[in-house]
């Protein structure tokens, strides 16, 4: 990829850019500027407008000749023309260049050294510097002296709408890159997600091409060494299982695995914060009520500034940004070796599949490939349930490649350094979606605490006929009836027909690929 960035901030206007501030400086400019406040906690509180999740109908790639081959075209990497780009990037220029102060903020993405991508964001909001600042890897003194020129540049001019007239837009949002130009245009949408996920898209181009996997997963590391992935879609249960008081933190959401081992690609969390608490979730919360951290879209009490975390009136996806040295026991920096456990996470809304299974290496390359898992609510636009969906290797809405190219890797990954691999549902168990009840974080926390201690693999299985899958007959702290889904329904015919139809779903997705 080349960097023809210089002009990043040439080609900008406004009489103040404001370069990498401190977290200090911007909490003063977003009360000041931005409507923001600061909660009872320390945390600053921000509301991003009408989009209050990620709006991947409106994402748009150029098609190059560099790359045209490599990208994955149709419903998730929708093609782009050059020449719309460039207006794309003028109207998000001329807006930027309209205001009176802007910011730009520089870091890394990816912990491993050499492969790590200099990242420039350039941004009206200070709410948005402030995000970015927490969710890139934050140079040195001494790295920020020498940064240089980025080689990739996000214009976040989501204030200003996109202009449909322009071949290729459809609608008054877009969200458009260029991996040529190494560039990345936010229009109609101030939905700070959507930069992060820019990076990773990026970072999901350029790694395959030099055999490394990128993956949307989380990472950690347990007392001697061995580290765990957890696979999984917005909601499943990533940034929460893998903050666990017991095991160092790699990574909650984005990683790479090379022939060195794992590595985060970012330097912050992104977690969900909707009924967030200390008892269930003691790490995310701590991390949550500090200064330093963004808390989006949350409810505040006007008077007191007391945050209520069970208030989902503005959308169910309020979320806290916070560097990831905010949780206790993050490993710093943010690297380990290959994975001992490979866990894909599934939020199944049917209510049939077991809480654990142990997977074969076909089983997981079918599970993978699938993706399949349940929309939570507010996690996209106009989710208002959990919704059954297919999400090629958990992440489709960021792949670039094919999926069985990072299946592909991935296979090669696990049979090179023997790791086991785990089905874990963290969705409904006795019934869909309305009638079942979802999965507790207790019996969720026993099971991992089991794969953890090797304990589980031992443990003699049972085939569940619908998926063939390997149920444990026991785990200590999970009920059997809960272990054996069909033991939860009050109408095994019921289950039988739900599970029919999930399987054949299932190996339909992955067939489709």
């Amino acid at each position: 990829m080349t960097a023809p960035v210089a002009e990043s901030t040439d080609a900008l206007q406004s009489l103040t850019i404001l370069g990498n501030m401190t977290a200090a400086r911007l909490y003063e400019d977003a009360i000041r500027f931005d409507n923001a406040s600061i909660t009872s906690d320390g945390a600053v509180a921000v509301m991003s407008g009408a989009k209050t999740g990620r709006s991947p109908r409106d994402k748009r790639v150029v098609r190059h000749t560099e790359s045209e081959q490599d990208v994955w075209w149709g419903e998730v990497n929708i093609p782009l023309d050059e020449d719309a780009f460039v207006a794309l990037r003028q109207r998000a220029v001329d807006f930027l260049n309209s205001r009176q102060r802007l910011y730009t903020v520089d870091g890394y993405a990816g912990w491993d050294t050499e492969r790590r991508m200099k990242v420039r964001v350039i941004c009206a909001r200070p709410y948005h510097a402030l995000f970015m600042r927490n969710m890139l890897i934050r140079p040195t003194a001494e790295e920020l002296a020498d940064f240089g020129e980025p080689e990739f540049v996000i214009y976040n001019a989501g204030q200003q709408s996109a202009d449909p007239l322009i071949a290729g837009v459809s609608s008054k949002t877009c969200v458009a890159m260029s991996f040529e130009r190494g560039e990345m245009v936010i229009l109609g949408t101030q939905y700070a997600g959507e930069m992060k996920k820019g990076v990773f898209t990026l970072m999901n181009y350029l790694m395959p091409k030099r055999g490394v996997l990128s993956m949307h997963c989380s990472a950690n590391e347990g007392p001697d060494g061995d580290v765990s992935l957890f696979f999984g879609l917005s909601g499943t249960g990533k940034t929460t299982l893998s903050a666990d008081p017991r095991r160092r933190l790699i990574g909650d959401d984005e990683h790479c695995w090379s022939d060195q081992g794992v590595s985060n690609i970012e330097g912050g969390c992104y977690a969900k914060c909707i009924q967030l608490s200390a008892s269930t979730e003691p790490q995310i919360h701590a991390a949550a009520i500090r200064f330093g951290s963004v808390l989006e879209n949350v409810v505040v009490d006007p008077r007191t500034h007391a945050v209520n975390y069970d208030d989902g009136s503005i959308t169910e996806n309020t979320r806290a940004c916070y560097p990831i040295e905010f949780i206790d026991h993050a490993k710093i920096p943010c690297v380990g070796g290959h994975p001992r456990n490979v866990i894909l996470l599934t939020c199944d809304a049917f209510g049939v599949l077991p809480p654990v299974a142990r997977l074969s290496p076909t089983q997981l390359m079918d599970h993978f490939l699938a993706g399949y898992s349940a929309k939570v609510a507010g996690t996209e636009q106009g989710v208002k349930e959990p919704q059954a969906t297919f999400s090629a290797c958990f992440g489709a809405p960021f792949l670039v490649w094919h999926p069985r190219k990072y299946a592909e890797l991935l296979a090669a990954r696990l049979e090179k350094h023997s790791a086991t691999a785990w089905l874990i549902n963290t969705g409904w168990t006795g019934g869909p979606y309305g009638v079942g009840r979802r999965m507790t974080l207790a019996h969720t926390r026993a099971i991992l605490d089991a794969i953890h201690s090797g304990a589980l693999a031992k443990e003699e299985t049972q085939v569940e006929p619908a998926f063939g899958l390997a149920i444990p007959k026991q785990c200590e702290g999970v009920p059997p009836n809960v272990l054996m889904p069909r033991l939860a329904w009050s109408d095994g015919g019921a289950y039988d027909t739900a599970a029919r139809i999930l399987a054949d779903g299932l190996r339909a997705a992955a067939r489709d690929l």
